[in-house]
C-alpha cells in the first residue's frame, strides 16, 4: 500500500522531522536513514514500524537540526602544559621570543575537546522516537483511506464474480441435455438410425454425464470462499495473506469449473470470472 507520513517535533532548540514512504510490496521492507550520532535508534525505530506495518516497501528519513552540539567541551590542562614546557624549552634553546598565550594553546591539538553528553542524547532520542511514531501515524491514516477505497473495489469484483456464477449454474442442465442430444445422435448416426439403445441404457448414460458435467460441489466452494472473503474484510485488521490465499482457492474453483463443463459458452464465462479474480488478486497483494 501506498503513503505518506511526516513527523515533526521541536525541544529544547533540537529540531527533528521525519518523512516515512510506503509503496506497495507483497512484504513488508524497510529502509531507514538516520543521522550518524542516532545510529543506535535503528533496532527502536525498526520496532516501531513493525508494530504498525506488516506489508509495503517503507523508507524513512530522518533530519535533525540543533541550535549547539549536545557535547560537553573539556580544556585538558595536562596537555596544555607539557606543550607549554616544551615551547618555553624551545625559545630557550632558538633564543627566540616567548610570547606563548593562552590563545595560541587551546589552539593546539589535544588542548581542547569534546566529550558526548549521554544525558543530552537520552533526551534527544526520545524527542526523535516521538516524531518518528508521528510520521507512522500519519503514513497509516493514509494507507487506511487507500484501504477503504480498495475494499470498495474488490466487493464490486465480488459481486459481479457472485452474478457469472449464477449464469454458470443456470447454463449447466441445458450443457448437460445438449451433450446428451449430442451422444445420442452420434450414435444412432453410427448405428444407422436404429441405435438399438434402450431407454435404461439412456438414462444411464445420461446419469454418467450429468456427474462428471456437475459442478455444484466448486460452485458451493466458490460460495464459501466469497462469504470469507466477506467476512475477514468485514473484521478489519492484517488480512492481506488470507485474502492472498482465497483469491487462490477462487482460482482453483473456477479452472476445474472450466474443465468439467465442456461447454463454449460456460468457458467464455470462466474468463471473464477468472479476469475479476484477477482484479481482486491485485489488490490482495497490496493489501496489509
Amino acid at each position: 500500500m501506498t503513503g505518506f507520513g511526516l513527523g515533526e517535533v521541536e525541544a529544547s532548540g533540537l529540531v527533528v522531522r521525519v518523512e516515512i514512504r510506503s509503496v506497495n510490496h507483497r512484504f513488508l521492507q524497510t529502509r531507514f536513514r538516520l543521522p550518524s550520532e542516532f545510529a543506535d535508534l535503528e533496532p527502536k525505530v525498526d520496532q516501531l514500524v513493525k508494530k504498525k506495518l506488516s506489508r509495503g516497501a517503507v523508507t524513512l528519513t530522518v533530519i535533525v537540526t540543533r541550535a549547539a552540539s549536545p557535547s560537553s567541551v573539556i580544556v585538558d590542562e595536562e596537555v596544555a602544559a607539557r606543550y607549554k614546557r616544551l615551547l618555553s624549552k624551545a625559545s630557550k634553546n632558538l633564543k627566540l621570543e616567548n610570547d606563548l598565550a593562552l590563545s595560541n594553546l587551546i589552539a593546539l591539538p589535544g588542548v581542547i575537546s569534546t566529550q558526548p553528553d549521554a544525558k543530552a542524547h537520552q533526551r534527544e532520542s526520545k524527542v526523535l522516537l516521538g516524531a518518528v511514531g508521528q510520521a507512522i501515524e500519519k503514513l497509516v491514516v493514509m494507507r487506511e483511506a487507500e484501504g477503504s477505497s480498495m475494499q470498495a473495489d474488490i466487493m464490486r469484483q465480488v459481486k459481479v464474480i457472485t452474478r457469472i456464477r449464477t449464469l454458470v449454474e443456470k447454463r449447466l442442465p441445458k450443457v448437460v441435455k445438449a451433450h446428451f442430444d449430442n451422444m445420442r445422435k452420434r450414435a444412432e448416426d453410427l448405428l444407422g438410425g436404429d441405435s438399438g439403445l434402450e431407454g435404461r441404457d439412456l438414462a444411464r448414460e445420461l446419469a454418467l454425464l450429468a456427474e462428471r458435467s456437475d459442478v455444484s460441489e466448486e460452485t458451493s466452494r466458490l460460495d464459501s470462499h466469497l462469504d470469507q472473503l466477506h467476512a475477514i474484510l468485514g473484521k478489519g485488521g492484517e488480512v492481506g495473506r488470507k485474502l492472498d490465499f482465497l483469491v487462490q482457492e477462487l482460482y482453483r474453483e473456477a479452472n476445474t469449473i472450466g474443465s468439467k463443463a465442456g461447454d463454449a459458452e460456460v468457458a467464455h464465462a470462466v474468463v471473464e470470472l477468472k479476469t475479476h479474480i484477477e482484479r481482486i488478486r491485485e489488490q490482495v497483494q497490496n493489501i496489509e
